[in-house]
């Protein structure tokens, strides 16, 4: 392992010389800030804080103990912003890109470069909520049923390694919502802004004795979004919690909540569509063929949690159960789900004892299914079209130019699914001197997908028409993945300021359903992730740099054919290098400095791209190109306020660098620079008022531009400026 990271430091001298340096420089300008508030930071002690994590361990320990990289954000960072998406809060995080195409609760959210192949939600991370996943058996994530008004804190684990991460190679995020048991917390909050943005919640908790305690919370938000076509969003939540303190001094956590999510999905731009927008701020009258996709959503979930203490040993059982159906029109098909049921839970202990100095095991078992009986697909029903007569023999065709409506005609298929997990997960953590704690861990994951699937016809990217098949045409599969995480960490504390911490990793990444229909042969990637770094917490700052070197074989890569078809297929090795930067330092009494930092080298070492040229695969050597969409360089810079008499700022800038539009890497992309948003507000007793602005300076982006094997390019406009007012009523 030390030869591969020498090695790695050699090859990348400059790069690595130039962190280094923003390191030192960060700590000396961090140095001088603590000196200036006669802060000590040293071997003999000092105010030094740290934010406790329980993502990446299961256990709450200090970030700085932690050996991997770890984002939290906090409640104040949160309660900053309007948090319309999941992306109000994450943007601006090093080595995570997120955007998203509508504007609601939509986000594709990239981890190192997991999660990429998504054309919708997120792939190859491992999403919870509260210690129950959110992430399905075949990595897909989504937020639909979270409520963005009901989150205390986000916790981000980045790479291979986590306990929590059955199949998710990216990393995991774990959402924590506002505790039952706080009863301090009750709110009333409204929000208006621009282009009919609506956000209204209210939270209310009561202690019925000293025992019980109930929280009810509900949410409302909606946007027309009318600067573009077909690009409304409107969500309703309600949730229901109890929390119950026994006499033995255990815990018991019960949730039932509803959700009603409803999201346009806009369509993407050719370039001289997105030249217009950039000139008008309008997207309208666009040439996309699917004009009509979106995804509408009902959601019941329930889950109990249990955590009693039996001297040394604590035991935490989990149990959930969600239901959920949508209408979803997609590329070439509306999917028409009327149910899936998810059962799981994670049976979890954790044993302090002594192993060569205090120490603790934390272990589990995890089991879920999810099943779905009777999935349709249906022709989208109104069409505009032309006659296309291909060459050859095949007769003439109606091949589609246009939806009109996402309203559903004849079935083309159904589909009756069974996706299964069982898991075992282990990890020791020993302390043998009060500096240095190991980790050492281990996960086994066993995922099958049972599925049976009747066509009675499909859509033909090739002549862009809808086929009818002379009978219909039975499709099983039945597949089963072993993946195997093993993880092996220790961190150092150099003094009561800073540490030091490497890791080595490994974790599996399945297919999802839809890449297995696609292509039955794909096999299971493997990612393996060495990685040190350099923690620092003080009273009035921190700074955490992280190194990293991943390889992944067997990589699940989307392929954009021609005509927007996306195919998947196993890439032979991509080797993934780069590092992370993040510093916060306090500027005398009320303003707080923030920097961000992120650079990413990610290469095919081999990859053969199979480019449909009709009926035709070709095998293309990538091998040596850079992996599209991710950029080499992302940084993010902020700015917060906050005054004893109420006023409140806070600003954000946040810069997202070029990148290569396909494998082929045939043209690049610029980004974006300095998108900036800001938060004016004031806090007078119960009452506070905040103005939060998006795009402050209506910069005309894109969130994504792709380019497919024929050359053809597409784009997703990013919004331009809105502003939101918001009033909070705490009682």
């Amino acid at each position: 392992m030390g030869c591969e990271v020498v090695m790695c430091i050699n090859k990348n001298y400059s790069v690595i010389k130039a962190a280094l340096t923003a390191s030192l420089m960060v700590s000396a300008i961090n140095s001088s800030a603590a000196d200036a508030e006669s802060v000590k930071s040293n071997d003999e002690g000092g105010d030094s804080l740290d934010t406790i994590s329980v993502t990446a361990s299961r256990i709450a320990r200090g970030t700085k103990e932690v050996p991997a990289a770890i984002s939290v954000i906090d409640s104040k960072r949160i309660d900053a912003e309007q948090m319309n998406n999941i992306k109000d809060a994450i943007k601006g995080t090093p080595g995570v890109l997120i955007e998203s195409k509508n504007g609601g609760y939509d986000s594709r959210l990239i981890i190192r470069g997991a999660g990429q192949k998504a054309n919708y939600g997120v792939r190859e991370i491992m999403v919870i909520r509260d210690g129950v996943p959110m992430t399905d058996p075949d990595s897909f994530s989504r937020f639909d049923f979270i409520d963005t008004q009901d989150i205390e804190r986000i916790e981000i684990t980045k790479g291979p390694g986590s306990l929590y991460g059955s199949g998710s190679s990216g990393g995991t995020i774990q959402i924590i919502s506002k505790s039952v048991f706080d009863v301090d917390g009750n709110r009333v909050k409204l929000g208006v802004g621009e282009d009919g943005q609506q956000n209204l919640h209210f939270r209310y908790s009561q202690e019925l004795n000293d025992s019980n305690s109930i929280l009810l919370t509900g949410s409302h938000r909606a946007a027309d979004n009318s600067w573009r076509d077909w690009n409304e969003f409107d969500t309703q939540q309600l949730s229901l919690k109890h929390g119950l303190m026994l006499d033995s001094g255990a815990t018991l956590e019960t949730e039932l909540s509803y959700s009603q999510a409803d999201l346009q999905l806009p369509g993407s731009l050719t370039e001289s569509e997105f030249e217009t927008y950039r000139s008008t701020g309008e997207q309208h009258n666009t040439s996309s063929q699917w004009q009509h996709s979106g995804r509408y959503s009902t959601i019941w979930f329930f889950n109990t949690r249990y955590e009693q203490e039996f001297g040394d040993l604590t035991f935490k059982p989990r149990f959930y159960f969600n239901s959920w159906d949508h209408y979803h029109p997609v590329t070439g098909a509306i999917n028409d789900n009327p149910g899936t049921n998810v059962f799981g839970t994670d049976l979890e202990f954790a044993y302090k004892h002594n192993l060569l100095g205090a120490s603790t095991l934390v272990g589990g078992v995890t089991a879920r299914l999810d099943k779905t009986d009777e999935a349709k697909k249906y022709r989208y029903a109104d069409i505009s079209t032309i006659v296309y007569d291909p060459p050859g023999p095949p007769p003439p065709v109606n091949q589609i130019v246009q939806t009109l409506s996402d309203r559903k005609g004849s079935l083309l298929s159904q589909e009756e699914a069974a996706n299964t997990l069982f898991g075992l997960f282990l990890q020791e953590t020993i302390r043998p001197t009060d500096k240095l704690t190991i980790d050492a861990g281990f996960r086994f994951d066993r995922m099958n997908f049972d599925i049976t699937e009747v066509a009675y016809g499909e859509y033909n990217w090739g002549t862009k028409s809808y086929t009818t098949f002379g009978s219909p045409v039975t499709t099983k599969t039945d597949t089963t993945f072993d993946l195997y995480s093993p993880k092996l960490g220790a961190t150092y504390a150099l003094n009561n300021t800073y540490s030091i911490y490497g890791m080595v990793a490994q974790s599996g990444q399945v297919p999802s359903e839809a890449e297995i229909q696609d292509n039955a042969s794909l096999d299971a990637a493997i990612a393996t992730n060495v990685e040190i770094g350099l923690k620092a917490r003080a009273k009035e700052w921190s700074f955490d740099l992280s190194l990293y070197r991943t390889t992944v074989t067997d990589e699940i890569v989307s392929v954009l054919q021609s005509g927007n078809q996306s195919e998947f297929q196993n890439a032979g090795e991509t080797l993934k290098k780069g590092f992370e930067v993040s510093s916060r330092v306090a500027l005398g009494k009320y303003f707080t400095l923030g920097a961000n930092y992120a650079y990413s080298d990610y290469k095919y070492q081999d990859f053969q791209e199979l480019v449909r040229t009709g009926a035709t695969l070709n095998a293309v050597d990538r091998s040596g190109n850079q992996t599209p969409f991710v950029p080499n360089h992302q940084y993010s810079l902020s700015l917060d306020y906050e005054h004893p008499s109420g006023f409140m700022a806070r600003i954000q800038a946040d810069t997202w660098g070029s990148y290569y539009m396909d494998s082929a890497n045939t043209e690049k992309y610029d980004g974006y620079d300095f998108l900036t948003s800001l938060m004016l507000g004031y806090a007078s007793g119960p009452h506070k008022v905040s103005l939060n602005v998006d795009n402050l300076f209506d910069k005309r982006y894109a969130t994504e531009v792709k380019k497919d094997t024929s050359g053809t390019k597409s784009y997703s406009a990013g919004s331009p400026r809105s502003a939101m007012l918001n009033y909070t009523y705490s009682f």
